[in-house]
């Protein structure tokens, strides 16, 4: 049985899809595919309208800075996406945990995951470990998976930028 499926992978899923927002359901599929969640239906516009309101919903997670209000809005989400625990071994992938009904749309599924992720992602590893980059043009949302819980960058590039742009201030 996966101890967890959901969590960092749920969570980075979620931030792929709010900093590159899916054009089409078709794209919505695809990615969702890609980041290995199994989609069981076709996607239609109804999910990609639903999970762009799902998305700005998480962002809105993403962009609090006070605990407290993270933990409410995560609850929100959970309180309205989530459904009780059940087993299942529907893919025949192994015995894992849903925190959904079954039979729901893609946007639905999305939902769950991301609220339960997101949930798990910051109880696990730390109310403060979601958040956008520290490079003030950049507004990529992340969920920080590092070891020390001190990542401040989306990404080694933007870490790079912000290290030579503070090079170059001390050498003026």
């Amino acid at each position: 049985m996966h101890l967890n499926p959901y969590g960092q992978d749920a969570v980075n899923l979620a931030a792929d899809l709010a900093n590159r927002r899916p054009a089409s359901a078709g794209e919505l599929a695809d990615r969702c595919r890609a980041a290995g969640l199994v989609v069981e239906g076709p996607a239609t516009p109804e999910d990609l309208e639903r999970t762009a309101v799902v998305l700005d919903t998480w962002e809105k997670v993403v962009d609090t800075t006070d605990e407290h209000e993270r933990a409410e809005l995560v609850n929100r989400m959970l309180a309205a996406a989530a459904a009780y625990p059940r087993m299942t071994d529907h893919v025949g992938t192994g015995w894992h945990l849903h925190y959904r009904d079954e039979g729901q749309p893609l946007s639905g599924v999305l939902f769950s995951l991301i609220a339960v992720g997101t949930a798990l992602h910051l109880t696990g590893r730390g109310v403060h470990r979601l958040r956008r980059c520290a490079v003030t043009e950049c507004t990529t949302a992340f969920a920080d998976t590092s070891r020390t819980g001190r990542q401040r960058y989306c990404s080694p590039r933007c870490a790079n930028r912000d290290a030579v742009r503070r090079h170059r201030s001390r050498a003026a």
